[in-house]
């Protein structure tokens, strides 16, 4: 018997003939997450993936944190391994693991329920068999539990796989896809709330993001660029490694802003960021720029408005996961992957600097399309910033 986690993974159980490449990705990820703990390996295990330390004993709490937020994985169990998989083999070792988990006369009222997934089917028992006969030995051997079939304190889980495993804690993970797997995209980040949300849903969906951030000094403060930064190294936590483009955009900015009406000036300059993030894009071979709108939220997010900003970018699809989504939906998600106390800090974005006060709701794309061609000297402005981007990279 051995210490071992079990890893359990969501939709990539339901994929066909191509299921084995998302599992090999996402041992390939876990593996490197651990890398700088010597011994750990991970494996296969009918259904599974099963993570052991082959140089000692397990220690989970190094592991487990890391492996829960790795995108793909939607739980981990703690747990031991057991070679005999006879059925007094069995409950001895559920009995041990019960008595180092939930000692006698720890907890006054503790009940317990015995689970058994029976994988192998060869396996001379049932489920439900061997579920009676683990727990009652459980039941006879510590006269402080009770057993509670419907709402048990304690799940006692047995799985009968190549070997058996014996767990009692289900720790939930990230779930989602495999990061990775499914191509990649660059993310227009600002220093608010929604874009690293948007970052983040986007990499559950197994796409390898980087982001861009629109830099524009003295505008805008080394704060404000320093809370991007925290943000791209809190993605990181989940993504592995996070690169974001820091782009200087002074000089574009002040060039829409002395030609441009007012009310037009948010959707230009969003235009603007699109050109500039889909040439980082193609240069990268990512298939799909990432903003954080949510349709309604800002005047620049109106439908009318989407629509003006989109065909900006002509070669690069635009993605945006928040849009049916409402603010608290949003901040909901940022408090559950720790962005929102970033986002909040009190640092204004670009965007946020050269706003309207009432901007254009409904703008027509042929009109915003019309201005953009007579300001002198645009898109000569948008390819020297590019050029001019500064990478830095966070985690790893």
């Amino acid at each position: 018997m051995r210490n071992v986690l079990l890893i359990k993974y969501g939709e990539i159980a339901i994929r066909g003939k191509n299921r084995y490449l998302a599992e090999n990705r996402l041992i390939r990820t876990i593996i490197k997450r651990i890398e700088n703990f010597p011994g750990y390996m991970v494996y296969k295990e009918q259904g599974r993936l099963l993570a052991v330390n082959e140089e000692g004993d397990f220690d989970y709490e190094k592991i487990i944190p890391i492996v829960v937020n790795i995108l793909g994985v939607i739980a981990v169990c703690p747990g031991v391994e057991v070679e005999d998989q006879d059925i007094k083999s069995l409950q001895e070792k559920a009995l041990e693991h019960f008595n180092l988990h939930f000692p006698e006369n720890s907890e006054e009222g503790l009940t317990f329920k015995v689970f058994t997934k029976r994988s192998d089917k060869r396996y001379p028992l049932n489920g439900n068999e061997v579920s009676a006969l683990v727990g009652g030995y459980i039941l006879q051997n510590r006269e402080d539990v009770k057993v509670d079939v419907h709402e048990p304190k304690v799940k006692v889980h047995v799985e009968l796989r190549n070997n058996a495993y014996i767990y009692s804690k289900v720790i939930p993970g990230r779930g989602g896809l495999p990061y990775g797997s499914g191509g990649k995209a660059l993310v227009l980040m600002s220093g608010g709330i929604d874009s690293p949300v948007a970052a983040y849903l986007t990499a559950r969906r197994g796409v390898e993001v980087e982001a861009v951030y629109f830099d524009s000094p003295p505008y805008t403060s080394e704060r404000a660029k320093q809370k991007v930064y925290d943000l791209a190294e809190r993605l990181s936590l989940f993504t592995g490694n996070f690169r974001l483009y820091v782009v200087p955009f002074t000089q574009t900015q002040l060039c829409i802003y002395k030609n441009t009406p007012p009310v037009k000036m948010t959707i230009l300059l969003k235009r603007a960021m699109l050109k500039a993030a889909e040439k980082i894009a193609l240069k990268n071979k990512q298939s799909a720029l990432v903003t954080g709108d949510s349709i309604g939220q800002v005047a620049s997010q109106t439908l009318e408005a989407i629509n003006a900003i989109n065909f900006a970018s002509e070669e690069v699809t635009v993605l945006r996961p928040l849009t049916a989504m409402d603010k608290q939906q949003i901040i909901d998600v940022a408090r559950d992957i720790g962005t929102y106390d970033i986002s909040i800090r009190p640092y204004e974005d670009c965007c946020t600097v050269f706003v309207a006060k009432h901007p254009e709701t409904k703008p027509k794309k042929s009109i915003i399309e019309a201005i953009e061609r007579k300001i002198e000297g645009l898109d000569k402005l948008i390819d020297e910033a590019v050029k001019k981007a500064e990478i830095v990279e966070f985690g790893g």
